[in-house]
């Protein structure tokens, strides 16, 4: 259960925890739904670093949509993957050299779609670990 009651307002979980403040809860999820469609970046590939982050963000609820899947993995997803644990493990001390990986596959538009989805994500997930947020029944999304 989480740490405080669901609001009136969102359709999922995650939402109705937002959902205190109306405003915050529009602005984050339109935002949520901006970076997780395809953009520059694979929706797909998206996917596969939010899997990653979610194992180590402390969030049940992320952790419960599944882990990685490194058979849908190909070698733009697995950069993107990498540096998302390079992310985890360095709290955003990300040294030269991680870019000068991420620069041999995305161009520079790309890395910042990915750093800003990184972050974006980990901040979600960093929210549902914070109010203890449980997986529901019927899955759902942020």
């Amino acid at each position: 259960m989480a740490r405080i009651n669901e609001s009136a307002f969102g359709n999922t979980p995650f939402q109705k925890l937002l959902g205190h403040n109306k405003e915050v809860m529009v602005a984050w999820s339109h935002l949520g739904k901006i970076l997780e469609r395809d953009g520059l970046l694979a929706s797909q590939l998206k996917e596969q670093v939010r899997r990653t982050l979610a194992q180590k963000n402390g969030c049940e609820y992320c952790k419960a949509k599944g882990k990685p899947e490194p058979n849908m993995f190909n070698e733009k997803i697995s950069v993107a993957v990498g540096f998302a644990e390079v992310f985890l493990q360095q709290k955003g001390d990300i040294s030269n050299s991680s870019f000068e990986i991420l620069q041999e596959f995305f161009s520079e538009a790309e890395i910042s779609e990915l750093c800003a989805f990184i972050t974006f994500t980990t901040a979600q997930q960093y929210f549902g670990a914070i109010l203890s947020l449980e997986p529901s029944l019927e899955g759902g999304e942020e």
